[in-house]
């Protein structure tokens, strides 16, 4: 049976036919609960459409998940916009963003303004309890994936390898290095298993649709510059610098901060006092951390600042996701079709395990478990998530009051 926030959100009944409502009610309650950053992002969203909802089978979001570590931006998101596209059309990746950003977005706002009196909290024992409802998140999300993408001895040995990879070398590099390395490896050693077997994507883009949007994304990246030193119109430079941000990031969530910093505190727009406390209040909401941009754009000086400012910023920093999931999904259904493609994403598969099995570990266990306290919260959180099919959203409201009862001990 549903919990009552679930009836509340989604209806009394599923639609019989796709909507964009459907999809929004689904990724609000994802936008109100997904604690934990990006990592834990793809495990909430494998809970929640492959295994409750069952919107994608387990390959179909594997392969999702791989394209989105290939493109720029971030990953997370670009992952809920494929679903809605997937699931609705445009409307639907719209109704996800809207449903998954709105939430953490208007509170990064308000505290833009001032009205954010939990910022005083925000080193207190809940937010170290939704750091430990995030190590349950990903360790289910590392076993779910570890035995439907890396089920035999080759691909689980390619997973740790990729684990291996991603540790020593923390960096985009290192992710993408054993990405690449995963799919040339799955090429070669695990060509004679590949079958074009995963279920076919419902792609509501056609390809014509997808070269404009490639088109208007490089398009853009190209002329913005130019527009802005010609005009000097500070609206447009303040959509600039955030479109910029978002087109030129790998690897997503808090690497886009160096990026921000340089675009915003450098010219002067955001002290670096004002950026580090916008930053420390993004730890503290669900959601994606590129909603940050709502609260900078919020605060920025000169003018256009407030919500006219968090509007330029927010959906500057998310366009280029738009125009790269509607550019790249056609073309990545008809590559994921091919026998050989799918020998290397059955080795970029289990590379993404690897890659969520480093992060289990740095930064999602070493930032959240200190001590033997924190270790049975965890565990406990794991327990109720795994065994006994908790919903996410009350085990991180469990964790959440279970961190202030372990930082009041």
């Amino acid at each position: 049976m549903e919990s009552g926030i679930d009836s509340a959100l989604d209806g009394a009944a599923s639609p019989q036919r796709p909507s964009a409502a459907e999809v929004f009610r689904a990724f609000l309650r994802l936008g109100l609960t997904s604690f934990g950053g990006p990592v834990a992002h793809i495990g909430y969203f494998r809970e929640e459409f492959v295994a409750r909802r069952r919107w994608l089978d387990e390959q179909s979001y594997a392969d999702l998940v791989a394209l989105c570590q290939f493109l720029p931006g971030p990953a997370s998101s670009q992952v809920g916009l494929s679903i809605g596209l997937l699931r609705a059309g445009y409307s639907g990746a719209l109704a996800a963003w809207f449903g998954f950003t709105l939430p953490s977005a208007l509170a990064l706002t308000m505290f833009a303004y001032g009205v954010g009196a939990a910022g005083s909290a925000l080193g207190g024992g809940w937010l170290h309890g939704l750091k430990l409802a995030a190590v349950a998140v990903v360790a289910q999300a590392v076993l779910g994936m570890m035995r439907s993408l890396a089920p035999d001895r080759e691909r689980a040995t390619l997973a740790v390898a990729a684990a291996i990879i991603a540790v020593a070398f923390p960096s985009v590099l290192g992710q993408v290095g054993a990405i690449v390395a995963g799919g040339v490896i799955g090429l070669v050693w695990l060509r004679g298993g590949a079958q074009a077997n995963g279920a076919p994507l419902p792609i509501k883009v056609s390809r014509t649709a997808a070269l404009i949007a490639l088109s208007l994304f490089f398009a853009l990246l190209i002329a913005l510059p130019l527009v802005v030193a010609a005009s000097g119109n500070q609206a447009l430079a303040l959509f600039d610098a955030f479109y910029r941000s978002g087109s030129l990031v790998f690897g997503g969530g808090h690497v886009v901060l160096p990026l921000l910093k340089a675009a915003v505190v450098t010219p002067g727009w955001v002290s670096d006092d004002s950026f580090l406390a916008g930053y420390g209040a993004a730890q503290a909401v669900p959601g994606p951390l590129f909603t940050f941009a709502a609260y900078l754009g919020a605060v920025v000086q000169p003018q256009p600042n407030g919500v006219v400012g968090a509007t330029i910023a927010l959906v500057g920093i998310f366009l280029p996701s738009f125009f790269l999931i509607i550019g790249t999904l056609p073309f990545w259904q008809a590559l994921r079709r091919r026998t050989d493609a799918q020998a290397a994403l059955h080795g970029v598969n289990a590379a993404v395990v690897g890659l969520l099995l480093a992060a289990l570990y740095n930064p999602v266990w070493i930032s959240g478990v200190a001590n033997a306290a924190d270790f049975a919260l965890a565990s406990a959180a794991f327990l109720l998530l795994f065994m006994w099919s908790t919903p996410p959203w009350l085990v991180v409201v469990l964790c959440a009051i279970g961190g202030e009862v372990i930082g009041g001990l």
